[in-house]
C-alpha cells in the first residue's frame, strides 16, 4: 500500500492548528477561517474519519481582548490572558460545529496528564467515548493552571501526546507554512519543498526554524512532535493551513506539505513505547485460555482469564501477565488497582460492577495497552 493509499483509509485524525493561522494579535480569533477548517472536518466526519482537534490560540486570544500587543513573560498574566481567550476559543468551534450538527467537547490536558499512567488512562478512556459518540474533541493544553508548560511547553507537542493516547493514524500540523523547507522560505527564494521524510530523522532538524511571535512552536517543535507521534506508529503531515480544502484534499490522497512517516511499524513502535517506559508493579497469573487468546488472537485480557493477582499497584500502572507455567506472557497497563484486580479475577465482564460497585472498562488491561512478549 502506497502512503496515498494509507492517508485514504486512515480513520482517526488529530488536526493541529497554530496561533500563527488562527489569530492575529489586533484582530482576535479569524472565525471565518474555523468555520472553513470546520467544514473541512465535517466531511472528513462524514467520509468516516474521526477527528481530534488540537486547536492553540486561546493566549493569543486573550491577548486581543485585554488589550495587550505583545505575548508577556510573566506567568500569571498569560495564565490570565488563557482564561479570557479560552473562552471566545471554545465559543467559535462550538458555533462552527454546530452549522454541521456536530456536538464538540472541550477538553484541558496538561503535558503531566499524559506522563502520569492513571490519568492516562482516564484521558484515553473518555477521548475514546467521546470518539465513539460521534463528537468532536477540541483539546488545549490547561494553561491556566500550568506551571513550566505554559513557558517550554507547546501545542505542537500535546497535539503528538494526544495522538498516542487515541493511536492516531495521522497527525495533521496546519500551520502557516507549506511544510519543511530545506532552507527558510522568507530569506531564500529558491528553498524547496521537503516532500517525505522519517519521523526521528535528526538531519531535518538542522532545517527548522523559530517561532514567531503568537506561537511559541517552530518548525523544530513540529519535527519532535512527528517523532513523538511515531511511537505509537502515526504518520504525520506538516501542511499550510491557508491552502485550500487542505484538509479534504489530504483525505483524498493528494499529496502537500511535508508527510513524516514512522520509522517502524505501528505494532512495533507501540511496543517499544509502552515496554521502554514503565516499571512493572505486578503479576496478574492467566489461565492457559488466556494465554492462547493473548498469543493467538491479540485480544484484550478479560478478568475471567486470571487465577491470581501479586503485588500493589495502581489503576494504569504496569503489570507483567505470566501463565501456569510461570513464563512471561505480557506487560500492560492495567485498568484497575491490585485489591480491584483480585477481587474481579476469575469473573466474567459484566459481573465487575456488581463486585467491585462500578465499571469503568471491561478489559482487565486493553489490548492498546498491551505488549506481547
Amino acid at each position: 500500500m502506497n502512503d496515498d493509499q494509507k492517508t485514504k483509509t486512515a480513520t482517526r485524525w488529530v488536526i493541529k492548528i497554530g496561533s500563527a493561522l488562527l489569530t492575529d494579535v489586533h484582530q482576535g480569533l479569524n472565525t471565518e477561517a474555523i468555520r472553513d477548517w470546520v467544514g473541512q472536518m465535517a466531511q472528513l466526519r462524514r467520509d468516516g474519519i474521526e477527528i481530534v482537534v488540537v486547536s492553540s490560540g486561546a493566549v493569543a486570544e486573550g491577548m486581543m481582548r485585554l488589550g495587550w500587543r505583545r505575548r508577556p513573560h510573566a506567568l500569571y498574566q498569560l495564565q490570565a490572558a488563557a482564561a479570557v481567550g479560552q473562552m471566545g476559543l471554545v465559543q467559535a468551534y462550538e458555533s462552527a460545529f454546530q452549522g454541521h450538527d456536530l456536538h464538540t467537547a472541550q477538553v484541558l490536558l496538561t503535558h503531566e496528564d499524559l506522563a502520569d499512567r492513571q490519568r492516562y488512562l482516564n484521558a484515553r478512556s473518555t477521548l475514546r467515548t467521546l470518539l465513539s459518540l460521534g463528537v468532536v474533541p477540541v483539546v488545549n493544553e490547561n494553561d491556566t493552571v500550568v506551571t513550566d508548560e505554559i513557558r517550554f511547553g507547546d501545542n505542537d507537542t500535546l497535539a503528538a501526546l494526544a495522538a498516542n493516547l487515541v493511536e492516531a493514524d495521522r497527525l495533521i500540523i496546519l500551520t502557516d507554512q507549506a511544510g519543511l523547507y530545506d532552507k527558510d522560505p522568507r530569506q531564500h527564494a529558491d528553498a524547496e519543498l521537503v516532500s517525505e521524510g522519517a519521523a526521528g530523522d535528526s538531519s531535518l532538524n538542522v532545517l527548522a526554524g523559530d517561532g514567531g511571535v503568537l506561537g511559541r512552536g517552530g518548525m523544530i517543535t513540529k519535527l519532535q512532535a512527528a517523532e513523538k507521534a511515531a511511537r505509537s506508529g502515526t504518520a504525520t503531515v506538516i501542511a499550510s493551513g491557508r491552502e485550500t480544502n487542505v484538509l479534504t484534499r489530504l483525505a483524498a490522497g493528494e499529496a502537500l506539505g511535508t508527510l513524516l512517516q514512522p520509522a517502524t511499524g505501528s505494532i512495533k513502535a507501540r511496543q517499544q513505547w509502552l515496554a521502554n517506559q514503565m516499571q512493572v508493579r505486578g503479576k496478574l497469573i492467566l489461565d492457559a485460555g488466556a494465554v492462547k487468546v493473548l498469543r493467538e488472537s491479540g485480544r484484550s485480557l478479560l478478568p475471567v482469564g486470571v487465577t491470581a493477582v501479586e503485588g500493589r499497584f495502581s489503576r494504569g500502572e504496569m503489570v507483567v501477565c505470566v501463565g501456569p507455567d510461570a513464563q512471561e506472557v505480557a506487560r500492560g497497563l492495567v485498568n484497575y488497582d491490585a485489591q480491584e484486580a483480585t477481587r474481579i479475577a476469575g469473573h466474567a465482564s459484566d459481573e465487575i460492577e456488581s463486585i467491585i460497585g462500578y465499571v469503568d472498562e471491561p478489559e482487565l488491561i486493553h489490548r492498546d495497552n498491551m505488549v506481547i512478549l
